[in-house]
Protein backbone atom coordinates (compact mmCIF):
# COMPACT_ATOMS: atom_id res chain seq x y z
CA UNK A 1 0.00 0.00 0.00
CA UNK A 2 1.16 3.30 -0.74
CA UNK A 3 2.02 5.07 2.75
CA UNK A 4 -0.16 8.48 3.67
CA UNK A 5 1.95 11.40 3.53
CA UNK A 6 1.42 13.58 6.72
CA UNK A 7 3.11 16.62 8.08
CA UNK A 8 5.09 15.92 11.28
CA UNK A 9 6.04 19.59 12.92
CA UNK A 10 8.12 17.53 15.48
CA UNK A 11 10.69 16.33 12.82
CA UNK A 12 13.85 18.72 11.90
CA UNK A 13 13.92 21.57 9.05
CA UNK A 14 16.19 20.53 6.57
CA UNK A 15 19.55 22.25 6.51
CA UNK A 16 20.53 22.58 2.97
CA UNK A 17 24.13 23.29 2.38
CA UNK A 18 25.27 22.06 -1.60
CA UNK A 19 21.42 20.51 -2.31
CA UNK A 20 23.57 17.27 -3.36
CA UNK A 21 20.39 14.73 -3.77
CA UNK A 22 21.24 11.12 -3.43
CA UNK A 23 18.56 7.99 -4.02
CA UNK A 24 19.99 4.81 -2.73
CA UNK A 25 17.96 1.79 -4.23
CA UNK A 26 14.84 3.00 -4.72
CA UNK A 27 12.18 1.34 -5.82
CA UNK A 28 8.29 2.63 -5.84
CA UNK A 29 5.20 1.05 -6.96
CA UNK A 30 1.42 2.77 -7.67
CA UNK A 31 -1.55 1.22 -5.82
CA UNK A 32 -3.06 0.07 -9.10
CA UNK A 33 -0.71 -1.60 -10.75
CA UNK A 34 1.39 -4.82 -10.64
CA UNK A 35 4.73 -3.80 -11.84
CA UNK A 36 6.96 -1.05 -10.39
CA UNK A 37 7.36 1.91 -11.29
CA UNK A 38 10.36 2.47 -10.65
CA UNK A 39 13.23 -0.13 -9.43
CA UNK A 40 16.75 0.16 -7.83
CA UNK A 41 16.98 3.50 -8.97
CA UNK A 42 20.77 4.57 -7.67
CA UNK A 43 21.30 8.49 -8.29
CA UNK A 44 24.05 11.08 -6.93
CA UNK A 45 23.26 14.35 -7.74
CA UNK A 46 26.04 17.63 -7.37
CA UNK A 47 24.54 20.80 -5.83
CA UNK A 48 24.05 23.16 -8.71
CA UNK A 49 24.02 21.09 -11.52
CA UNK A 50 21.35 20.53 -13.68
CA UNK A 51 20.47 16.75 -14.08
CA UNK A 52 18.32 15.78 -17.37
CA UNK A 53 16.14 12.44 -17.57
CA UNK A 54 15.10 11.38 -20.38
CA UNK A 55 13.24 7.84 -21.68
CA UNK A 56 10.02 6.93 -23.54
CA UNK A 57 6.73 7.70 -22.12
CA UNK A 58 5.81 5.79 -18.61
CA UNK A 59 9.45 4.84 -18.19
CA UNK A 60 9.24 6.49 -14.37
CA UNK A 61 11.22 9.99 -15.47
CA UNK A 62 7.91 11.53 -13.91
CA UNK A 63 7.68 9.04 -10.48
CA UNK A 64 11.22 9.69 -9.45
CA UNK A 65 10.52 13.47 -9.92
CA UNK A 66 7.28 13.20 -7.61
CA UNK A 67 9.33 10.99 -5.06
CA UNK A 68 11.76 14.21 -4.22
CA UNK A 69 8.93 16.59 -2.78
CA UNK A 70 7.34 13.80 -1.28
CA UNK A 71 3.76 13.41 -3.44
CA UNK A 72 4.75 9.81 -3.02
CA UNK A 73 7.12 7.93 -0.54
CA UNK A 74 8.76 4.72 -2.26
CA UNK A 75 8.31 1.69 -0.80
CA UNK A 76 12.17 0.50 -0.54
CA UNK A 77 15.30 2.62 -0.63
CA UNK A 78 15.60 6.03 0.95
CA UNK A 79 16.34 9.40 -0.56
CA UNK A 80 18.88 11.86 0.98
CA UNK A 81 19.10 15.74 0.37
CA UNK A 82 22.56 16.84 1.86
CA UNK A 83 22.56 13.68 3.55
CA UNK A 84 19.10 14.04 5.72
CA UNK A 85 16.83 11.51 4.69
CA UNK A 86 13.85 13.13 3.33
CA UNK A 87 11.66 11.11 5.88
CA UNK A 88 12.84 12.39 8.63
CA UNK A 89 12.60 16.23 8.29
CA UNK A 90 9.82 18.20 8.11
CA UNK A 91 7.43 18.21 5.04
CA UNK A 92 6.73 21.81 5.11
CA UNK A 93 10.62 22.49 5.17
CA UNK A 94 11.52 20.12 2.70
CA UNK A 95 8.77 21.67 -0.04
CA UNK A 96 9.63 24.90 0.64
CA UNK A 97 13.10 24.35 -0.94
CA UNK A 98 12.05 22.64 -3.62
CA UNK A 99 10.02 24.68 -6.50
CA UNK A 100 8.28 22.80 -9.16
CA UNK A 101 7.29 24.20 -12.66
CA UNK A 102 5.43 21.80 -15.00
CA UNK A 103 3.35 22.32 -18.01
CA UNK A 104 -0.15 21.62 -15.84
CA UNK A 105 0.22 25.03 -13.89
CA UNK A 106 -2.28 25.53 -11.03
CA UNK A 107 -3.94 28.86 -11.00
CA UNK A 108 -6.61 30.03 -8.67
CA UNK A 109 -9.72 32.32 -9.87
CA UNK A 110 -7.70 35.20 -8.71
CA UNK A 111 -5.83 38.33 -9.54
CA UNK A 112 -1.92 37.81 -11.22
CA UNK A 113 -0.91 39.30 -8.30
CA UNK A 114 -1.97 37.18 -6.16
CA UNK A 115 -1.08 33.89 -7.79
CA UNK A 116 2.44 34.66 -8.06
CA UNK A 117 2.58 36.09 -4.57
CA UNK A 118 1.67 32.38 -3.44
CA UNK A 119 5.30 31.41 -3.73
CA UNK A 120 5.79 34.15 -1.06
CA UNK A 121 2.82 35.64 0.69
CA UNK A 122 5.22 38.08 2.37
CA UNK A 123 6.41 39.56 -1.19
CA UNK A 124 6.01 43.22 -1.84
CA UNK A 125 4.86 44.47 -5.13
CA UNK A 126 8.33 45.57 -6.80
CA UNK A 127 9.32 41.77 -5.54
CA UNK A 128 6.66 40.27 -7.55
CA UNK A 129 7.48 42.46 -10.61
CA UNK A 130 11.28 41.65 -10.19
CA UNK A 131 9.97 38.25 -10.00
CA UNK A 132 8.20 38.51 -13.36
CA UNK A 133 11.04 40.53 -15.26
CA UNK A 134 12.93 37.57 -14.58
CA UNK A 135 10.49 35.17 -15.66
CA UNK A 136 9.67 37.16 -19.14
CA UNK A 137 6.07 37.55 -17.39
CA UNK A 138 6.15 41.33 -16.90
CA UNK A 139 5.47 42.91 -20.51
CA UNK A 140 2.24 40.45 -20.82
CA UNK A 141 1.05 41.35 -17.66
CA UNK A 142 1.56 44.97 -18.12
CA UNK A 143 -1.00 44.75 -21.41
CA UNK A 144 -3.50 42.95 -19.37
CA UNK A 145 -6.66 44.82 -18.44
CA UNK A 146 -5.82 45.15 -15.07
CA UNK A 147 -2.27 44.62 -15.22
CA UNK A 148 -0.93 43.14 -12.04
CA UNK A 149 -4.52 43.11 -10.70
CA UNK A 150 -6.36 41.57 -13.96
CA UNK A 151 -8.48 38.55 -12.45
CA UNK A 152 -7.37 35.57 -14.52
CA UNK A 153 -10.12 33.16 -14.27
CA UNK A 154 -10.90 29.41 -13.25
CA UNK A 155 -7.24 27.64 -14.38
CA UNK A 156 -6.55 30.77 -16.02
CA UNK A 157 -9.08 30.56 -18.86
CA UNK A 158 -7.89 33.79 -19.75
CA UNK A 159 -4.19 32.60 -20.44
CA UNK A 160 -2.15 31.28 -22.96
CA UNK A 161 0.02 28.42 -22.37
CA UNK A 162 3.66 30.14 -22.81
CA UNK A 163 2.07 32.69 -20.05
CA UNK A 164 0.70 30.23 -17.39
CA UNK A 165 4.21 28.84 -18.15
CA UNK A 166 5.89 32.10 -17.07
CA UNK A 167 3.51 32.67 -14.12
CA UNK A 168 4.68 29.64 -12.87
CA UNK A 169 8.24 30.16 -13.71
CA UNK A 170 7.95 33.94 -11.49
CA UNK A 171 6.43 31.71 -8.67
CA UNK A 172 9.51 29.52 -8.32
CA UNK A 173 11.93 32.73 -9.02
CA UNK A 174 10.06 34.44 -6.12
CA UNK A 175 10.07 31.10 -3.80
CA UNK A 176 14.19 31.53 -3.97
CA UNK A 177 14.11 27.72 -3.48
CA UNK A 178 17.90 25.81 -4.27
CA UNK A 179 16.11 22.76 -5.68
CA UNK A 180 14.04 22.95 -9.01
CA UNK A 181 12.26 20.14 -10.72
CA UNK A 182 11.31 21.39 -14.27
CA UNK A 183 8.91 19.20 -16.37
CA UNK A 184 9.72 20.53 -19.83
CA UNK A 185 6.61 20.00 -21.90
CA UNK A 186 7.07 21.62 -25.01
CA UNK A 187 3.37 20.64 -26.52
CA UNK A 188 1.38 23.55 -25.46
CA UNK A 189 4.17 26.51 -26.48
CA UNK A 190 4.52 27.90 -29.92
CA UNK A 191 8.00 28.98 -31.03
CA UNK A 192 8.22 32.20 -30.08
CA UNK A 193 6.77 31.91 -26.36
CA UNK A 194 9.55 28.53 -26.28
CA UNK A 195 12.23 30.73 -26.78
CA UNK A 196 10.73 33.22 -24.46
CA UNK A 197 9.88 30.35 -21.82
CA UNK A 198 13.31 28.17 -22.29
CA UNK A 199 15.45 31.97 -21.19
CA UNK A 200 13.26 32.32 -18.12
CA UNK A 201 14.20 28.67 -17.26
CA UNK A 202 17.89 29.72 -18.07
CA UNK A 203 17.34 32.55 -15.68
CA UNK A 204 15.76 30.34 -12.94
CA UNK A 205 17.82 26.88 -13.09
CA UNK A 206 21.14 28.81 -12.81
CA UNK A 207 23.13 27.43 -10.29
CA UNK A 208 20.44 25.72 -8.25
CA UNK A 209 20.08 21.95 -8.28
CA UNK A 210 17.82 21.16 -11.08
CA UNK A 211 16.17 17.76 -12.21
CA UNK A 212 14.66 17.77 -15.54
CA UNK A 213 12.28 15.76 -17.39
CA UNK A 214 13.85 16.44 -20.38
CA UNK A 215 12.38 16.94 -24.33
CA UNK A 216 14.68 19.58 -26.19
CA UNK A 217 17.53 18.67 -27.60
CA UNK A 218 19.34 22.29 -26.07
CA UNK A 219 18.19 21.24 -22.20
CA UNK A 220 19.89 17.91 -22.66
CA UNK A 221 22.80 19.76 -24.52
CA UNK A 222 23.19 21.47 -21.36
CA UNK A 223 22.60 19.14 -18.50
CA UNK A 224 25.81 18.25 -16.80
CA UNK A 225 24.57 14.74 -16.25
CA UNK A 226 21.73 12.77 -18.47
CA UNK A 227 20.18 9.88 -16.65
CA UNK A 228 18.51 7.39 -19.14
CA UNK A 229 15.46 5.12 -18.03
CA UNK A 230 13.43 2.16 -19.41
CA UNK A 231 10.94 0.20 -17.57
CA UNK A 232 11.54 1.90 -14.59
CA UNK A 233 15.17 1.55 -14.72
CA UNK A 234 18.62 3.71 -15.17
CA UNK A 235 19.97 1.97 -17.52
CA UNK A 236 22.94 5.15 -18.23
CA UNK A 237 23.98 7.92 -17.44
CA UNK A 238 26.37 10.38 -18.29
CA UNK A 239 27.30 13.72 -20.97
CA UNK A 240 25.53 13.39 -24.44
CA UNK A 241 28.58 12.17 -26.00
CA UNK A 242 29.21 9.56 -23.79
CA UNK A 243 25.68 8.35 -24.51
CA UNK A 244 25.42 8.63 -27.99
CA UNK A 245 28.38 6.46 -27.98
CA UNK A 246 27.32 4.45 -25.47
CA UNK A 247 23.83 3.44 -25.16
CA UNK A 248 21.82 2.11 -27.89
CA UNK A 249 18.27 3.58 -26.21
CA UNK A 250 19.84 7.02 -25.87
CA UNK A 251 20.42 6.83 -29.39
CA UNK A 252 17.72 5.93 -30.38
CA UNK A 253 15.46 8.79 -28.54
Amino acid sequence: KNIEIKNNENLPKLKIEKSNINFKNVSFQYDNTAEKAVRDVNITISGGSMSAFVGHSGAGKSTIINLLPRFYDPQNGEILIDNQNIKNISLNSLRKNISLVSQDVILFDESIKNNIAYADTNATQQEIEEACKFAAAHEFIKKLPDGYETIIGENGVKLSGGQKQRISIARAVLKKSPIILLDEATSSLDTESEETVQNAINNLTKNKTTLVIAHRLSTIHNSDKIFVIKDGCIINSGNHEFLINNCDEYKSL
